[in-house]
């Protein structure tokens, strides 16, 4: 990196001032997309306006599995190209952009969800591995799909009914969504991109992009806009077809499942493609998901909520293998995202008309000055970023030809061996990389008793992260908000950071 990466309030005020210099490209969106895109046109010389209406990270990519996986599931459905896509992604990021992000993670199909059902989960392992091993930075990522015995399986999940063993395959895992997102933004931001939240973009006319921000209107003119808006993507561009589905998750204390090693792995009944995981997180908690649920009408800009139909369904698909099954009195919350799907008609035929079979490729449309980037996963963020700005240096003429993001490592990564030198705790390497020494110097005392969280993260976050609001700080920078009770007991320090560094409220 060339410059210094940190989103401070003296930063902002003046990368507000350049926004009447304009830009090469305009990202409209400051999810994982967006920030995606902004990186990689900076990093090809392009220089870069990035305006998102709230927060980074906070539509629907701060509400994913927390997972970077190698698409399994794409092979169920025969999309062969798009699970080796996934997979080499899942490469880069363990092995060069975030390797302090992302960790191996196990999961366990056991017998007690019936032996065809534990088979058919180590031959879909194996042929994951056999995709793995295809791509660049694959062999020796992960380790190998195996079968376990009933005494490993107890170990991985106690909680687990007792009696059986299961099939054991891997995948990798986020220590948190958002921090990834922030990661690339920052990355950009030191590779010149000027990045503002609070910035409501209201209309595209030509190449005059008007926004608002902080009650201001401003303009600014634009070689190109790219607009990574997710499911709201329909606001610049109303030709898109998108059928955005609903995915949710449940929230409980991993004490509940004897605190599982493996992420336990359970069929929807009557799918074999389909399932329900319990996820072990770092801090203690275990989420349980994903529904796949059709959301019809206008998408809202509230945070959706998961339906009681959805609670019943995770904790009954994962209670059938539980020697005491889960009950909502065991929920400590929840939270759902919204997929911006792509129908089929515009972007080539899926294999089924439901959310759940509709393919996750993603769509690159140009409606005059405005390039479209909708669909897809957070794993392969990187590639469709890739070529959205392809085609962004296809129009304006200038800019490097090819991306070099699989080679460009994010704030804060380094390799494993010079991560486990780092003299921070080891919970915020694992969250900040090198970076770790920075947040623990501004204060090791937990923003809320019984919990790992620190008052240097919240601090980290107004003075480098770019986060002005008390939900900057507790939804999406250190993550508390994903249990109200937590959240509740944090907001008096998370409102004197914000004081502190000078931030909104």
């Amino acid at each position: 990196m060339s410059g210094d990466p940190d989103l401070t309030p003296a930063r902002r005020a003046a990368d507000l001032e350049a926004l009447a210099r304009g830009a090469d490209v305009v990202v409209v969106g400051g999810g994982v997309t967006g920030a995606g895109v902004a990186l990689d046109a900076a990093a090809r010389g392009l220089s870069v306006v990035l305006l998102e209406r709230a927060d980074l990270a906070a539509g629907t990519s701060r509400w994913s599995s927390k997972l970077v996986h190698g698409g399994l599931r794409y092979l169920a459905h025969g999309e062969l190209g798009l699970a080796r896509e996934c997979a080499r992604e899942r490469a880069v990021l363990m092995g060069t952009t975030a390797p302090h992000l992302v960790r191996p993670l196990p999961f366990l199909v056991p017998d007690a969800a019936g032996r065809d059902v534990s088979a058919v989960g180590a031959l879909g392992g194996r042929l994951g591995d056999a995709v793995r091993l295809s791509v660049r930075g694959g062999p020796g990522s992960l380790p190998g799909t195996r079968r376990v015995g009933a005494a490993e399986a107890a170990r991985l999940v106690p909680a687990l009914r007792p009696g059986g063993g299961g099939a054991l395959f891997w995948d990798g895992q986020l220590t948190d969504d958002a921090r990834l997102v922030v990661a690339l933004a920052r990355t950009a931001a030191a590779l010149g991109a000027r990045v503002l939240t609070g910035a409501r973009v209201v209309a595209v006319d030509g190449r005059e992009v008007a926004a608002v921000v902080d009650g201001e209107p401003v303009t600014v003119r634009a070689g190109a806009v790219v607009n990574a808006t997710g499911v709201w993507a329909q606001a610049l561009a109303p030709g898109i077809r998108l059928a955005p589905s609903r995915g949710s998750h449940l929230v409980v204390r991993a004490g509940r499942l004897g605190d599982p090693l493996a992420a336990l792995t359970v069929p929807l009944p009557g799918s074999r493609s389909r399932y329900v995981f319990a996820l072990p997180q770092p801090g203690g908690l275990v989420y349980l998901g994903l529904t796949d649920e059709p959301v019809p009408g206008p998408v809202p800009d509230e945070d959706p909520r998961p339906g009681p139909a959805e609670v019943d369904q995770l904790l009954g698909t994962v209670g059938r293998v539980l020697a005491v099954p889960l009950t909502r009195d065991d929920v400590v919350g929840a939270y759902a995202g919204l997929r911006p799907l792509v129908l089929p008609e515009s972007a080539g035929r899926g294999p089924g008309d439901a959310t759940a079979d509709l393919s996750r490729r993603y769509l690159l449309r140009w409606d005059g000055p405005v390039l479209s980037v909708v669909g897809g996963k957070l794993t392969t963020y990187r590639a469709m970023a890739a070529d959205a700005v392809d085609a962004v240096v296809a129009r304006l003429g200038r800019g490097a030809p090819r991306s070099p993001t699989a080679s460009l490592p994010l704030v804060g990564a380094a390799p494993p061996a010079e991560l486990a030198r780092v003299r921070a705790p080891a919970r915020l390497v694992a969250r900040y990389g090198t970076e770790a020494p920075r947040v623990a110097a501004l204060g090791t005392e937990p923003v809320v008793g019984g919990r790992p969280e620190t008052v240097g993260e919240l601090r980290f976050g107004v003075l480098a992260e770019g986060a002005r609001t008390v939900a900057d700080l507790l939804d999406r920078r250190v993550r508390l908000g994903l249990v109200p009770a937590h959240r509740e007991r944090a907001v008096a320090a998370a409102q004197a950071a914000v004081a502190a560094g000078g931030g909104d409220r």
